[in-house]
């Protein structure tokens, strides 16, 4: 039998569970001219599950964030046809040095611990990094690809 999509409504508890292990994101902010701007980004979330992204102050999502905190972030699974749920949120921009130590936050939610926290912290004042917080105002089903059932039901 072909799969069938899934649409599962869930409470914010099992939305920060299936968040968690998941690292790849469509963060989505919108352009001036109003059309949305699309970035793939890895992400974390933070102890405050915030959704949290690295990045650098002039990309075109950092300014976008700035001017308009509304946002939306698409979570994937690493299998393409697996899993995934839409998030929308009110993003917050940090800059360095306010950024450090929730940058720390953010590398840990994704990779656990660093052998060396001096040398991490070094790296993002080098690059001058920036961290975008996304706090989790809605969301829609953890849904999953395939046929819709009625069309599966056919073709079984």
């Amino acid at each position: 039998m072909p799969s069938i999509a899934t649409a599962t409504t869930v409470e914010r508890d099992a939305l920060l569970d299936f968040l968690r292990p998941r690292h790849h994101a469509i963060l989505l902010t919108t352009r001036r001219d109003g059309r949305p701007q699309a970035s793939p980004v890895s992400c974390g979330v933070d102890a405050d599950g915030r959704i949290v992204v690295s990045t650098y102050p002039a990309r075109a999502k950092t300014r976008n964030a700035e001017r308009d905190p509304r946002v939306s972030v698409v979570v994937l699974s690493e299998d393409w046809n697996d899993a995934w749920v839409q998030v929308d949120g009110t993003a917050e921009v940090l800059h360095l040095p306010e950024a450090l130590e929730p940058l720390v936050d953010y590398f840990r939610s994704i990779s656990g611990e660093h052998p060396d926290w001096d040398e991490y912290r070094e790296a993002m004042t080098r690059q001058g990094k920036s961290l975008v917080r996304v706090t989790v105002q809605s969301w829609g089903p953890i849904a999953t690809g395939g046929f819709p059932a009625d069309v599966a039901a056919r073709m079984a």
